[in-house]
């Protein structure tokens, strides 16, 4: 399977904060806003693979900024590191405020999905080759990111075998 680049499975996604999606404040609740970051990321993992990918888990989702009822919410994913596999989306999270045109970045998060094949199993993503430096980047944060993703979970597994 030839390489990809980041862009050629970037995923760029709007919606619309409407009543039903936020709290008696005005504001989007959380749990929204994570589900459209779910999605964001499986279909970017999904057209990097071409297979069907499933959420392994969620190394950080932060919340920057609220977001309003009425104003337009882009969410954009792009792989950053790919494993055997697994890896890893990034999705970034900008609010609008449509009305003076004030954008914000609101929340980030990295997900790790897994690809898998016909029978559910894990199966072989797909390499990537990032481009520009930022990708580059990126790379390195991600293999950062799940080397300490890894040790916590064999701190985890040692500490219930205790």
């Amino acid at each position: 399977m030839a390489d990809k680049f980041p862009r050629e499975s970037e995923v760029m996604m709007t919606e619309l904060v409407l009543p039903q999606h936020t709290n008696a404040m005005g504001t989007i609740f959380g749990g929204i806003v994570m589900s459209w970051v779910d999605i964001a990321a499986a279909i970017c993992g999904f057209r990097h693979a071409r297979k069907q990918v499933v959420t392994a888990s969620v190394d950080a989702m932060q919340f920057l900024a609220p977001i309003r009822l009425g104003w337009v919410v882009s969410l954009q994913a792009k792989v950053n590191c790919v494993w055997k596999s697994s890896a890893e989306v990034g999705v970034k999270v900008t609010a609008e405020n449509p009305i003076t045109g004030e954008k914000f970045h609101t929340a980030s998060a990295w997900l790790t999905m897994v690809s898998l094949d016909s029978n559910g199993r894990p199966s072989a993503f797909g390499r990537l080759q990032p481009e520009t430096e930022v990708e580059k980047r990126r790379q390195e944060r991600a293999q950062h990111r799940r080397t300490v993703r890894l040790q916590l979970k064999d701190h985890e597994k040692k500490k219930s075998n205790s």
